[in-house]
């Protein structure tokens, strides 16, 4: 092979192996998240991350409805949702990054508690808080 053709695989190999997940990969992680809730987003807090171009978004939503929980979480309680959204490139190829959502919206959110801590996270990618 020439060494241009040697270039461009190097450039171009790591780009198709960080491709978006296809749609069965978010179905079965919502399928196997342990909460599966109707929440209203009260307030939305964003710090910068440990590394740049990372935010870290923390959510306090009341639970409306409960269709699944594993942490045993009722309608009418208040939880926190802790995560990291990096901000990538328009160029860059993979997954789908979670959405930071706003003060008083309303949707689902597949989530999972935080080993040892109050805290939740998503548990289902970029559609965590969405259905498919």
């Amino acid at each position: 092979m020439s060494r241009i053709s040697l270039i461009a695989c190097a450039f171009l190999i790591p780009q198709l192996l960080c491709g978006e997940l296809p749609p069965s990969a978010y179905e079965a992680m919502q399928a196997a998240a342990p909460e599966r809730l109707e929440i209203q987003v009260l307030r939305v807090d964003i710090e910068a991350g440990d590394v740049p171009e990372q935010l870290k978004v923390h959510l306090t939503a009341l639970v409306n409805s409960v269709a699944r929980t594993a942490s045993n979480l009722k309608p009418g309680e208040v939880l926190n949702v802790t995560y990291v959204v990096a901000d990538r490139p328009k160029s860059w190829a993979g997954p789908g990054e979670i959405p930071i959502l706003s003060e008083k919206d309303k949707t689902v959110a597949y989530l999972a508690k935080v080993d040892e801590s109050p805290d939740y996270r998503p548990a289902a990618g970029a559609m965590s808080f969405r259905n498919f």
